[in-house]
Protein backbone atom coordinates (compact mmCIF):
# COMPACT_ATOMS: atom_id res chain seq x y z
CA UNK A 1 0.00 0.00 0.00
CA UNK A 2 0.66 3.81 -0.38
CA UNK A 3 -0.10 5.86 2.40
CA UNK A 4 -0.32 9.18 3.72
CA UNK A 5 -0.04 9.65 7.58
CA UNK A 6 -1.40 13.00 8.90
CA UNK A 7 -0.49 13.82 12.36
CA UNK A 8 -0.64 16.73 14.13
CA UNK A 9 3.13 16.58 15.65
CA UNK A 10 5.88 13.61 14.92
CA UNK A 11 8.99 12.54 16.97
CA UNK A 12 11.13 14.07 17.32
CA UNK A 13 9.19 17.11 18.14
CA UNK A 14 6.35 15.62 20.30
CA UNK A 15 5.02 15.64 23.51
CA UNK A 16 2.73 12.50 23.92
CA UNK A 17 2.00 8.66 23.58
CA UNK A 18 -0.11 9.43 20.60
CA UNK A 19 2.43 10.32 18.12
CA UNK A 20 5.23 7.83 19.35
CA UNK A 21 3.01 5.22 18.55
CA UNK A 22 2.35 6.74 15.32
CA UNK A 23 5.80 6.57 14.61
CA UNK A 24 6.04 2.63 15.85
CA UNK A 25 3.01 2.18 13.17
CA UNK A 26 4.81 3.62 10.36
CA UNK A 27 7.93 2.36 11.20
CA UNK A 28 6.20 -1.37 11.50
CA UNK A 29 4.58 -0.83 8.20
CA UNK A 30 7.41 0.67 6.32
CA UNK A 31 9.49 -2.73 7.68
CA UNK A 32 6.65 -4.69 6.10
CA UNK A 33 6.95 -3.52 2.52
CA UNK A 34 4.51 -0.76 2.33
CA UNK A 35 5.64 3.08 1.67
CA UNK A 36 4.19 5.48 4.20
CA UNK A 37 4.97 9.53 4.22
CA UNK A 38 4.19 11.57 7.15
CA UNK A 39 2.18 14.89 6.81
CA UNK A 40 3.13 16.69 10.10
CA UNK A 41 3.13 20.42 11.42
CA UNK A 42 5.94 22.25 11.42
CA UNK A 43 6.11 22.54 15.41
CA UNK A 44 9.43 21.73 16.71
CA UNK A 45 10.58 21.03 20.24
CA UNK A 46 14.04 23.03 20.95
CA UNK A 47 16.88 20.90 21.30
CA UNK A 48 15.06 17.71 19.11
CA UNK A 49 16.97 17.11 15.78
CA UNK A 50 14.95 15.94 12.75
CA UNK A 51 17.63 16.66 9.60
CA UNK A 52 17.88 14.42 7.42
CA UNK A 53 14.65 12.26 7.78
CA UNK A 54 12.69 10.63 5.02
CA UNK A 55 9.55 10.61 4.16
CA UNK A 56 7.94 13.32 6.44
CA UNK A 57 6.72 16.19 5.34
CA UNK A 58 6.23 19.22 8.35
CA UNK A 59 3.97 21.58 6.06
CA UNK A 60 1.45 21.94 8.35
CA UNK A 61 0.83 25.29 10.73
CA UNK A 62 -0.56 25.26 14.24
CA UNK A 63 -3.51 26.81 15.18
CA UNK A 64 -3.58 27.74 19.32
CA UNK A 65 -1.96 24.60 20.24
CA UNK A 66 1.57 24.58 22.07
CA UNK A 67 2.30 28.28 22.34
CA UNK A 68 1.23 28.95 18.76
CA UNK A 69 -1.09 32.31 18.51
CA UNK A 70 -4.95 32.13 18.30
CA UNK A 71 -5.77 34.27 15.35
CA UNK A 72 -8.87 36.58 14.70
CA UNK A 73 -10.92 34.96 11.68
CA UNK A 74 -9.12 37.02 8.65
CA UNK A 75 -6.21 35.78 9.38
CA UNK A 76 -6.94 32.55 10.41
CA UNK A 77 -8.53 32.13 6.34
CA UNK A 78 -4.84 32.64 5.57
CA UNK A 79 -3.85 29.63 7.71
CA UNK A 80 -6.59 27.26 6.77
CA UNK A 81 -5.90 28.23 3.05
CA UNK A 82 -2.44 27.71 3.17
CA UNK A 83 -2.73 24.04 4.99
CA UNK A 84 -5.75 23.31 2.08
CA UNK A 85 -2.89 23.62 -0.41
CA UNK A 86 -0.03 22.00 0.82
CA UNK A 87 -2.14 19.37 1.98
CA UNK A 88 -3.78 18.84 -1.85
CA UNK A 89 -0.42 18.95 -3.23
CA UNK A 90 0.99 16.40 -1.36
CA UNK A 91 -2.19 14.50 -2.75
CA UNK A 92 -1.75 15.46 -6.07
CA UNK A 93 2.41 14.76 -5.92
CA UNK A 94 2.67 11.18 -3.79
CA UNK A 95 -1.07 9.60 -5.04
CA UNK A 96 -1.49 7.72 -1.98
CA UNK A 97 -3.88 4.66 -1.70
CA UNK A 98 -5.44 5.93 1.09
CA UNK A 99 -4.96 8.94 3.79
CA UNK A 100 -4.76 7.70 7.36
CA UNK A 101 -5.41 10.15 9.91
CA UNK A 102 -4.23 10.42 13.42
CA UNK A 103 -4.43 13.54 16.03
CA UNK A 104 -5.56 16.49 14.46
CA UNK A 105 -5.72 18.40 17.78
CA UNK A 106 -4.15 22.00 16.98
CA UNK A 107 -4.40 21.18 12.77
CA UNK A 108 -6.69 22.47 10.52
CA UNK A 109 -9.93 20.30 10.86
CA UNK A 110 -11.67 21.35 7.54
CA UNK A 111 -8.79 19.41 6.29
CA UNK A 112 -11.33 16.81 7.14
CA UNK A 113 -13.92 17.75 4.77
CA UNK A 114 -11.70 17.87 2.11
CA UNK A 115 -10.52 14.25 2.81
CA UNK A 116 -14.14 12.65 3.15
CA UNK A 117 -14.59 14.51 -0.34
CA UNK A 118 -11.83 12.79 -1.71
CA UNK A 119 -11.90 9.68 -3.58
CA UNK A 120 -9.51 7.74 -1.96
CA UNK A 121 -10.42 5.69 1.15
CA UNK A 122 -9.76 7.70 4.54
CA UNK A 123 -9.20 5.88 8.14
CA UNK A 124 -8.82 7.35 10.58
CA UNK A 125 -6.83 6.34 14.38
CA UNK A 126 -8.11 7.70 17.38
CA UNK A 127 -6.47 7.32 20.86
CA UNK A 128 -6.85 10.97 22.07
CA UNK A 129 -10.24 12.96 22.82
CA UNK A 130 -9.20 15.38 19.71
CA UNK A 131 -12.58 14.55 18.17
CA UNK A 132 -15.12 13.89 21.36
CA UNK A 133 -13.57 17.12 23.29
CA UNK A 134 -12.39 19.74 20.90
CA UNK A 135 -13.76 19.05 17.31
CA UNK A 136 -16.97 20.83 17.58
CA UNK A 137 -15.00 23.73 19.00
CA UNK A 138 -12.79 23.84 16.12
CA UNK A 139 -12.66 27.55 15.52
CA UNK A 140 -12.60 27.99 12.17
CA UNK A 141 -15.65 25.46 11.68
CA UNK A 142 -17.30 26.81 14.48
CA UNK A 143 -17.27 30.44 13.30
CA UNK A 144 -19.21 29.43 10.12
CA UNK A 145 -21.58 27.09 11.47
CA UNK A 146 -22.09 27.67 15.68
CA UNK A 147 -24.61 30.98 17.22
CA UNK A 148 -22.67 33.53 17.55
CA UNK A 149 -22.48 37.20 17.20
CA UNK A 150 -24.78 39.65 15.48
CA UNK A 151 -22.20 41.03 13.33
CA UNK A 152 -20.81 37.65 12.50
CA UNK A 153 -24.72 36.20 11.65
CA UNK A 154 -25.12 38.85 9.66
CA UNK A 155 -22.04 38.31 7.70
CA UNK A 156 -22.77 34.37 7.26
CA UNK A 157 -25.90 35.59 5.97
CA UNK A 158 -24.94 38.21 3.38
CA UNK A 159 -21.92 35.54 2.01
CA UNK A 160 -24.06 33.01 1.91
CA UNK A 161 -26.82 34.79 -0.17
CA UNK A 162 -23.95 36.40 -2.40
CA UNK A 163 -22.27 33.67 -2.92
CA UNK A 164 -19.20 34.70 -0.99
CA UNK A 165 -19.37 31.81 0.91
CA UNK A 166 -18.97 29.72 -1.82
CA UNK A 167 -16.23 30.76 -3.47
CA UNK A 168 -14.93 30.39 0.27
CA UNK A 169 -15.90 26.82 0.70
CA UNK A 170 -14.27 25.96 -2.43
CA UNK A 171 -10.79 27.03 -1.01
CA UNK A 172 -11.47 26.11 2.60
CA UNK A 173 -14.16 24.14 3.75
CA UNK A 174 -16.82 25.90 5.78
CA UNK A 175 -19.38 22.68 6.51
CA UNK A 176 -20.48 21.71 9.97
CA UNK A 177 -18.47 19.00 11.38
CA UNK A 178 -21.53 17.34 12.09
CA UNK A 179 -21.93 16.31 8.65
CA UNK A 180 -18.17 14.35 8.95
CA UNK A 181 -18.70 10.69 8.46
CA UNK A 182 -16.02 9.10 9.62
CA UNK A 183 -16.99 6.10 7.87
CA UNK A 184 -13.53 4.03 8.80
CA UNK A 185 -12.69 4.93 12.26
CA UNK A 186 -10.98 2.83 15.16
CA UNK A 187 -10.04 3.60 18.86
CA UNK A 188 -7.69 2.79 21.52
CA UNK A 189 -10.10 1.87 23.55
CA UNK A 190 -13.84 1.13 24.23
CA UNK A 191 -13.81 4.05 26.84
CA UNK A 192 -12.25 6.46 23.74
CA UNK A 193 -14.85 4.78 21.34
CA UNK A 194 -18.10 5.52 24.00
CA UNK A 195 -16.89 8.97 25.04
CA UNK A 196 -16.84 9.73 20.97
CA UNK A 197 -20.09 8.04 20.28
CA UNK A 198 -21.55 10.19 23.69
CA UNK A 199 -21.17 13.03 21.37
CA UNK A 200 -23.28 12.29 18.30
CA UNK A 201 -21.11 11.18 16.16
CA UNK A 202 -21.46 8.06 14.04
CA UNK A 203 -18.45 5.49 15.74
CA UNK A 204 -20.73 3.29 18.18
CA UNK A 205 -19.21 -0.04 16.01
CA UNK A 206 -16.08 1.27 15.65
CA UNK A 207 -13.34 -1.28 15.95
CA UNK A 208 -10.99 -1.05 19.08
CA UNK A 209 -7.04 -1.61 18.53
CA UNK A 210 -5.76 -1.46 21.64
CA UNK A 211 -1.89 0.36 21.99
CA UNK A 212 1.29 -2.03 21.96
CA UNK A 213 4.44 -2.61 23.40
CA UNK A 214 7.90 -3.21 22.35
CA UNK A 215 7.70 -6.02 25.06
CA UNK A 216 11.03 -7.45 24.25
CA UNK A 217 13.11 -4.95 24.34
CA UNK A 218 12.11 -4.25 28.55
CA UNK A 219 14.94 -5.61 30.64
CA UNK A 220 13.09 -7.90 32.86
CA UNK A 221 12.68 -7.69 37.13
CA UNK A 222 14.39 -11.49 37.74
CA UNK A 223 14.11 -10.70 41.55
CA UNK A 224 11.44 -10.07 43.66
CA UNK A 225 12.16 -9.01 47.07
CA UNK A 226 10.00 -7.45 49.89
CA UNK A 227 8.94 -4.47 47.94
CA UNK A 228 10.92 -0.79 48.75
CA UNK A 229 12.09 1.04 45.67
CA UNK A 230 8.59 2.49 43.89
CA UNK A 231 8.41 3.92 40.33
CA UNK A 232 6.22 6.78 38.73
CA UNK A 233 6.60 7.59 35.18
CA UNK A 234 4.99 10.51 32.91
CA UNK A 235 4.64 13.66 32.11
CA UNK A 236 5.20 15.71 35.74
CA UNK A 237 1.19 17.27 34.80
CA UNK A 238 -1.54 18.22 36.54
CA UNK A 239 -3.66 15.23 34.59
CA UNK A 240 -1.03 12.66 34.81
CA UNK A 241 -1.77 13.33 38.80
CA UNK A 242 1.85 12.58 40.26
CA UNK A 243 0.71 14.49 43.01
CA UNK A 244 -2.08 11.75 44.18
CA UNK A 245 0.95 9.29 44.18
CA UNK A 246 3.36 11.14 46.14
CA UNK A 247 1.08 11.55 48.40
CA UNK A 248 -0.36 8.45 48.51
CA UNK A 249 3.04 7.07 48.87
CA UNK A 250 3.77 9.23 51.78
CA UNK A 251 1.10 8.40 53.66
CA UNK A 252 1.90 4.11 52.52
CA UNK A 253 5.36 5.33 53.84
CA UNK A 254 4.37 6.78 57.04
CA UNK A 255 1.85 4.23 57.80
CA UNK A 256 4.03 0.68 57.16
CA UNK A 257 7.22 2.54 58.95
CA UNK A 258 9.54 0.81 56.17
CA UNK A 259 12.26 2.70 53.93
CA UNK A 260 10.83 3.09 50.78
CA UNK A 261 11.64 5.16 47.98
CA UNK A 262 10.17 7.14 45.42
CA UNK A 263 11.71 7.89 42.35
CA UNK A 264 9.56 10.21 39.79
CA UNK A 265 10.99 10.13 36.14
CA UNK A 266 9.34 13.11 34.18
CA UNK A 267 9.47 16.69 32.93
CA UNK A 268 6.72 19.24 33.23
CA UNK A 269 5.42 22.54 33.45
CA UNK A 270 7.90 24.70 36.08
CA UNK A 271 4.94 25.71 37.83
CA UNK A 272 3.86 22.29 38.67
CA UNK A 273 7.08 20.96 39.05
CA UNK A 274 7.66 23.52 41.59
CA UNK A 275 4.61 22.32 43.61
CA UNK A 276 5.49 18.07 43.36
CA UNK A 277 9.20 19.88 45.03
CA UNK A 278 7.33 22.41 47.37
CA UNK A 279 5.12 18.80 48.65
CA UNK A 280 8.11 17.19 48.98
CA UNK A 281 10.03 19.67 51.11
CA UNK A 282 7.00 20.22 53.33
CA UNK A 283 7.20 16.22 54.21
CA UNK A 284 10.70 16.51 55.10
CA UNK A 285 10.78 13.79 52.12
CA UNK A 286 14.04 15.02 50.04
CA UNK A 287 16.39 12.09 50.75
CA UNK A 288 13.43 9.32 49.60
CA UNK A 289 11.75 10.72 46.94
CA UNK A 290 13.68 12.27 43.98
CA UNK A 291 12.63 13.47 40.32
CA UNK A 292 14.22 12.53 37.68
CA UNK A 293 14.43 12.31 33.89
CA UNK A 294 15.19 9.91 31.18
CA UNK A 295 15.31 9.09 27.68
CA UNK A 296 12.54 6.04 26.43
CA UNK A 297 15.36 3.88 25.52
CA UNK A 298 17.17 4.68 29.22
CA UNK A 299 13.53 3.70 30.72
CA UNK A 300 13.51 0.53 29.38
CA UNK A 301 16.61 -0.99 31.38
CA UNK A 302 15.52 1.21 34.59
CA UNK A 303 11.91 -0.48 35.05
CA UNK A 304 13.32 -3.69 36.25
CA UNK A 305 15.72 -1.81 38.49
CA UNK A 306 12.44 -1.34 40.61
CA UNK A 307 10.49 -3.31 42.93
CA UNK A 308 6.60 -1.19 41.92
CA UNK A 309 5.16 0.80 39.03
CA UNK A 310 2.41 3.49 40.40
CA UNK A 311 0.05 4.61 37.69
CA UNK A 312 -2.04 7.81 38.67
CA UNK A 313 -3.34 9.30 35.47
CA UNK A 314 -6.68 11.39 35.87
CA UNK A 315 -7.84 13.00 33.48
CA UNK A 316 -9.82 9.94 31.24
CA UNK A 317 -6.62 8.61 29.96
CA UNK A 318 -7.51 6.93 26.62
CA UNK A 319 -5.46 4.12 27.15
CA UNK A 320 -1.61 4.67 28.24
CA UNK A 321 1.77 2.74 27.35
CA UNK A 322 3.36 2.80 30.50
CA UNK A 323 1.50 0.60 32.94
CA UNK A 324 1.89 -2.02 29.65
CA UNK A 325 5.76 -1.36 29.55
CA UNK A 326 6.09 -1.64 33.90
CA UNK A 327 4.25 -4.82 33.48
CA UNK A 328 6.66 -6.14 30.02
CA UNK A 329 9.60 -5.27 32.40
CA UNK A 330 7.96 -7.91 35.33
CA UNK A 331 7.16 -4.88 37.75
CA UNK A 332 4.17 -5.29 39.71
CA UNK A 333 1.77 -2.43 38.92
CA UNK A 334 -0.14 -0.59 40.96
CA UNK A 335 -3.07 1.68 39.19
CA UNK A 336 -6.04 3.49 38.78
CA UNK A 337 -8.84 2.72 36.69
CA UNK A 338 -8.67 6.11 34.64
CA UNK A 339 -10.08 6.16 31.43
CA UNK A 340 -9.15 3.05 29.00
CA UNK A 341 -6.95 1.32 31.29
CA UNK A 342 -9.96 0.42 33.46
CA UNK A 343 -10.05 -2.02 30.54
CA UNK A 344 -6.44 -3.03 31.65
CA UNK A 345 -7.01 -2.96 35.14
CA UNK A 346 -7.73 -6.86 36.82
CA UNK A 347 -7.24 -6.07 40.48
CA UNK A 348 -5.46 -8.41 42.41
CA UNK A 349 -4.64 -10.37 39.31
CA UNK A 350 -2.10 -8.58 37.46
CA UNK A 351 -2.29 -5.56 38.31
CA UNK A 352 -3.65 -3.93 42.29
CA UNK A 353 -6.02 -0.73 41.78
CA UNK A 354 -6.64 2.41 43.94
CA UNK A 355 -9.57 5.33 43.17
CA UNK A 356 -8.62 7.69 40.86
CA UNK A 357 -7.17 11.17 42.67
CA UNK A 358 -7.19 9.08 46.21
CA UNK A 359 -3.81 9.37 47.94
CA UNK A 360 -5.41 7.28 51.04
CA UNK A 361 -6.67 4.75 48.33
CA UNK A 362 -3.45 4.96 46.91
CA UNK A 363 -1.81 3.80 50.00
CA UNK A 364 -3.70 0.74 50.34
CA UNK A 365 -3.19 -0.52 47.43
CA UNK A 366 0.45 0.13 48.39
CA UNK A 367 -0.15 -1.94 51.89
CA UNK A 368 -1.95 -4.32 50.03
CA UNK A 369 1.36 -5.32 47.81
CA UNK A 370 3.67 -5.05 51.12
CA UNK A 371 1.52 -7.93 52.78
CA UNK A 372 1.15 -10.40 49.25
CA UNK A 373 3.42 -13.27 50.63
CA UNK A 374 5.59 -13.42 47.40
CA UNK A 375 5.74 -9.92 46.85
CA UNK A 376 4.37 -9.46 43.77
CA UNK A 377 5.71 -12.00 41.72
CA UNK A 378 2.41 -14.53 40.52
CA UNK A 379 0.81 -11.32 39.69
CA UNK A 380 3.61 -9.80 37.79
CA UNK A 381 3.89 -12.73 35.88
CA UNK A 382 0.30 -13.18 34.74
CA UNK A 383 0.83 -9.13 33.34
CA UNK A 384 3.66 -9.81 31.32
CA UNK A 385 2.36 -12.91 29.69
CA UNK A 386 -1.01 -10.77 28.95
CA UNK A 387 1.40 -8.11 27.19
CA UNK A 388 3.48 -10.54 25.37
CA UNK A 389 0.12 -12.22 23.97
CA UNK A 390 -2.28 -9.07 22.97
CA UNK A 391 -0.61 -5.70 23.57
CA UNK A 392 2.61 -5.42 21.47
CA UNK A 393 3.12 -3.33 18.59
CA UNK A 394 2.95 -6.46 16.89
CA UNK A 395 -0.97 -7.59 17.29
CA UNK A 396 -1.33 -3.95 17.29
CA UNK A 397 0.23 -3.29 13.84
CA UNK A 398 -1.35 -6.85 12.24
CA UNK A 399 -4.84 -5.65 13.27
CA UNK A 400 -3.81 -2.09 12.37
CA UNK A 401 -2.56 -3.30 8.94
CA UNK A 402 -5.97 -5.70 8.09
CA UNK A 403 -7.92 -2.76 8.91
CA UNK A 404 -6.26 -0.36 5.66
CA UNK A 405 -5.63 -3.27 3.04
CA UNK A 406 -9.93 -4.03 3.69
CA UNK A 407 -10.15 0.06 3.33
CA UNK A 408 -8.20 -0.13 -0.35
CA UNK A 409 -10.02 -2.80 -0.84
CA UNK A 410 -13.26 -1.28 -0.10
CA UNK A 411 -15.50 0.35 -2.18
CA UNK A 412 -15.03 3.94 -2.01
CA UNK A 413 -17.13 6.67 -0.69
Amino acid sequence: MNILVISNLYPPHSIGGYEKRCMQTVDALRERGHTVNVLTSNHTVEGRDSSGENGVYRKLRVHGFYGHPWLPIHQLYKLEKANQQVLLNLLDELKPDLVHVWNMGGITKSLLHTLERDRRPLVYDVSDHWIARSLKGDVWLSWWNEPGSILRKTFRGVSTATGIRKVIDAKVPTASVSTLKFKRIYFCSKYMRGTTAKQGYPVANANVVYCGVEAERFARKSEFAPPRKFLWVGRLAEDKDPMTALKGFLRARQSCGKALTLDMFGQGDPEFVNQLKAEISRANAGKFVKLKSGSHDEMRELYAQYDAYIFSSNWGEPFALTPLEAMAAGLPVIMCPDGGDAELLQDGNNALGFSVGSPSSLAGAIARLLQLADHGQKMSRMARQMVEERFTVEVMTNTIESILKRATGAKHG
